[in-house]
């Protein structure tokens, strides 16, 4: 039977029976829209999740001081680790899997702009310090740079939220801002992003100075934490291992005392991230599945229908010549045509459901739906595993009846 044959028989089994057909066809169609709007919420809220974990920075670790718990060659327990200025460069020469280990000064100083004043933390930063954190400069401004650095110059750089709250609509750039009673220019303030996570504070709440700035005007170079970027993230635990072990021997404290440093290594969140969503999508994935294997079973049983109303038909196909296997691809085929039509229906109307919901109230929690091309190739497998077990078992049986039985019909 050629396929012109196979459409017009199939238009006509399925004008017949109006109701019944679009019954069937409406069943795969629901489970297709479903799979794709779960799968394209799970691809979302992975989405949002990894938006909002970038705003504090790409796979960095921060490393602060901590107190001992362990007794070591002659110290005793509960002595204090205070970081200082120069171990992020040690930690930087002298472990070849860190690519950038940075110093970061931090303190609550008063920010004022005439009457207007916030309590905020300040930190004190060096320039790759931004690449770092994923702070990025408004159009008009710009970030600290090394001249900044190297002659110590009192410039300070605004988070968006901390500009508004001092300077209101008025542009802030290149006016001054009191750090306590000392007076500093504005060269930057930073672009919005989001960021649902932080070791300190939001960074648009936040002002950052030159970090040898800072340390002249406090009078230290004691830092309250250290930034590092392992070169590559598969080996961060053993990066980290040999973190303790230069730490330890510099400040005279047992490797294997995780509390005399804390880190944190946010690499350990990415790997859990992956494993996270590989759980909730595949979760989400089974629950269209069997939606979808609902609308599946309703289109076996309208082909076991089938069979049993063309059953003359097949008695004279197959008494003219037809073999098994060509009764057998024939409903086969018909059975994929009726998922493939309600399948096509399905891809448009998730299509349409993803895009109604693209700004639903909740977005920057959960994300926005996203119709990815994973999510169309996972529900292109999954309609074609339900349209072979909704199509072979009728197909068989349809191949399998007796000649005689189906011309006495």
């Amino acid at each position: 039977m050629s396929f012109s044959s196979l459409i017009a028989d199939l238009y006509r089994n399925l004008s017949s029976q109006k109701l019944r057909s679009f019954l069937t066809i409406f069943g795969i169609m629901w489970g297709t829209a479903t799979l794709i709007l779960l799968l394209a919420f799970g691809m979302g809220f992975r989405d949002q999740t990894v938006l909002n974990m970038r705003g504090m920075g790409d796979q960095i670790a921060i490393v602060w001081g901590g107190q001992t718990t362990k007794a070591y060659e002659g110290y005793g327990i509960g002595r204090p680790i205070r970081l200082r200025e120069a171990d992020a460069w040690m930690l930087q020469n002298e472990i070849s899997g860190i690519e950038i280990a940075l110093p970061e000064y931090n303190r609550t100083f008063t920010v004022s702009n005439s009457d207007r004043r916030r309590n905020t933390q300040v930190g004190g930063v060096y320039t790759e310090y931004s690449r770092l954190r994923n702070i990025y400069e408004q159009q008009g401004g710009r970030w600290i740079n090394e001249r900044d650095i190297s002659d110590r110059r009192r410039v300070v750089f605004l988070g968006n939220q901390l500009a508004e709250n001092l300077f209101g609509e008025e542009d802030p750039i290149g006016q001054y801002v009191m750090l306590n009673q000392t007076p500093f220019t504005v060269i930057g303030v930073m672009q919005s992003k989001v960021q649902n996570s932080s070791y300190s504070q939001r960074d648009h709440d936040r002002a950052f100075i030159p970090a040898t700035t800072f340390s002249a005007i406090t009078g230290t170079d004691m830092v309250n934490n250290i930034l590092y970027v392992p070169k590559d993230p598969q080996f961060a635990p053993a990066v980290m291992d040999q973190v303790y072990e230069v730490m330890g021997r510099k400040y005279q404290f047992d490797s294997s005392d995780r509390d005399a440093i804390a880190i944190w290594d946010t690499n350990e969140f990415w790997a859990f991230v992956d494993v996270l969503f590989y759980g909730i999508n595949g979760f989400l994935g089974l629950i269209g599945f069997f939606t979808l294997a609902v609308g599946g079973i309703g289109v076996a049983n309208i082909m076991f229908v089938v069979v049993q109303e063309r059953m003359m038909e097949i008695g004279v196909r197959r008494s003219a010549g037809a073999r098994r296997h060509h009764i057998m691809i024939q409903f086969f085929m018909e059975t994929f045509m009726i998922v493939g039509v309600g399948a096509a229906a399905g891809y448009l109307t998730g299509w349409l459901l993803v895009e109604a919901t693209q700004n639903i109230p909740i977005k920057e929690f959960v994300g926005a739906p996203h119709f990815s091309p994973e999510v169309g190739l996972l529900a292109f497998i999954v309609l074609g595993i339900v349209g072979f077990a909704s199509g072979l078992l009728p197909a068989w049986r349809a191949s399998r009846l007796d000649i005689i039985d189906c011309i006495r019909r």
